[in-house]
């Protein structure tokens, strides 16, 4: 694993800060706390949490803003509270109580035979209140200003549903998928499999991709120490590894396509003389072609 470096604010940096978000504050707001850290306004985020949310963001500065949105597309693991027997408007704690159901019946055979059918390759309809637009407005604004919503279920792949506890209607749960998943909809989901409805009290999400929470900095601790896996770092711990010669390295700086990888998906391509980062390639027949092409620090 990569090694974070910590750097003096008022240097300019390029790279990716691994961030244990907290709860009750939004994606944009640790986007616009690092920010006025870093000093820059070229920062992002990849992979939305909800506010109620916690555990790892993972946050681009300066040209590692351009990696996110491939970094977003990694898969993510949680681990999550779901309570048996009610239901919200949110699927999640932040909802108005919808309605509820006596749960104590259920037990650990049914509870694993749900699971078992939210598991694998599955076709999920997301929570209503969520910022998928509808019509080019934001479901849950729909939802908000008094609207039925239907949104259409997408293929997700759940590779791990697994039990950690159950204390009474309550499952200590750990999740492993592909991104877009929500996990509210598949405490939805569990509950209305079980006839009793459920909802999700917490959610803290542990991985995304290769960034874990145990290598994550609060807010509070960045503002002490701001601590960045480089530019390059990022690429090289992230995608498969190309290192390129100086004439192949020129094209590539151009946008120009290169001989192909020989490799499946994203290829981080690096200058073999200095290691800097050049790109994201991926293969398309005999040439790969830049996906992101990082312009020279």
């Amino acid at each position: 694993m990569t090694v974070p470096v910590t750097v003096p604010v008022d240097v300019p940096v390029d790279g990716i800060v691994v961030v244990d978000k907290p709860a009750g504050r939004t994606s944009h707001d640790v986007v616009a706390k690092v920010r006025r850290i870093a000093g820059t306004r070229r920062v992002g985020h990849a992979g939305t949490l909800d506010p109620m949310a916690t555990g790892v963001l993972i946050i681009g500065v300066n040209r590692a803003t351009r990696l996110l949105g491939h970094l977003a597309a990694h898969d993510k693991t949680y681990e999550a509270t779901i309570r048996l027997g009610v239901t919200t408007v949110s699927d999640d704690a932040d909802g108005e109580v919808v309605s509820t159901v006596a749960a104590a019946h259920v037990t650990d055979e049914d509870i694993a035979a749900g699971i078992a059918a939210l598991t694998g390759d599955i076709e999920q309809v997301p929570s209503t209140v969520s910022a998928i637009k509808v019509g080019g407005v934001r479901s849950y604004a729909r939802v908000r200003a008094g609207e039925d919503v239907a949104l259409a279920a997408r293929p997700v792949t759940v590779s791990a549903f697994d039990v950690l506890a159950r204390r009474g209607d309550e499952l200590d749960v750990r999740v492993s998928c592909t991104t877009g998943t929500y996990i509210r909809a598949l405490a939805r989901d569990l509950g209305a499999s079980l006839g009793v409805g459920a909802h999700l009290t917490s959610l803290r999400r542990t991985r995304s991709g290769s960034f874990t929470v145990d290598e994550a900095r609060t807010v509070d601790a960045l503002e002490q120490a701001f601590t960045v896996v480089s530019l390059a770092d990022a690429v090289a711990r992230c995608f498969p590894r190309v290192d390129l010669d100086a004439d192949t390295t020129r094209d590539l700086r151009h946008g120009r396509p290169i001989a192909a990888t020989g490799r499946t998906g994203a290829v981080g391509a690096f200058d073999a003389a200095t290691g800097d980062v050049l790109a994201l390639v991926q293969d398309d027949g005999e040439v790969a072609k830049p996906l992101v092409v990082f312009a020279p620090a």
